[in-house]
């Protein structure tokens, strides 16, 4: 009888445990003293900031995908391949902004829902649109991040959080900007071929 109840407890000691309750590690909105040599309310400030920049940088990854599945026409190959290449930049740099909000003692925003009540970007219809109206979309998502970083960089350097300033100058303004000069160029109104003169 004891080897049978001993078996039982192993077997229930080897099954995973589904469901696990447990209070939170760290609210959203508080910052964890960690000895990164910046006052508290300064890696508060950051943080803030940091998370709405997230938001709007999540919207504008989704919004690359969104039309890289959806684009059309006679330039779809080649925008199909600029969306997808820009949505995995877009990525890199959300995780970029998350890694550096948990770096400040914070907690990054992560899910849909949160993003969504958040970001500054006005939500796109679920249907498919022509490529100038993805265009301009992505443009102005663009723009909202642009003037967003600026601010936040400014801040940041007034603040002497050299790290979040390095990231905004250095990754987020540059790594946008030049998506904006790629995508913006398709709306240049240019002939595909040379016509007489």
């Amino acid at each position: 009888m004891t080897r049978k109840h001993e078996g039982a407890t192993l077997i229930e000691r080897a099954r995973p445990v589904a469901v696990h309750e447990a209070k939170e590690l760290q609210h959203y909105g508080t910052v964890a003293r960690l000895p990164i040599a910046l006052d508290t309310a300064v890696c508060a400030a950051s943080v803030e900031n940091l998370n709405q920049l997230l938001a709007d940088t999540m919207t504008l990854r989704d919004l690359y995908k969104k039309h890289h599945w959806q684009v059309s026409g006679p330039t779809f190959y080649q925008l199909h391949l600029l969306f997808d290449k820009h949505f995995n930049e877009q990525s890199e740099l959300v995780d970029a902004i998350a890694e550096r909000i948990q770096s400040l003692g914070g907690v990054s925003i992560a899910m849909s829902h949160d993003v969504a009540e958040m970001t500054l970007i006005p939500r796109p219809p679920r249907g498919r649109d022509e490529v100038p109206v993805q265009i301009s979309r992505l443009l102005h998502a663009h723009e909202v991040v642009l003037k967003e970083a600026r601010a936040m960089a400014r801040q940041a350097a007034e603040a002497g959080d050299d790290g979040t300033n390095d990231l905004l100058v250095s990754e987020v303004i540059r790594t946008n900007e030049r998506q904006v000069w790629f995508v913006g160029e398709h709306l240049v109104d240019t002939p595909l071929t040379a016509h007489e003169r």
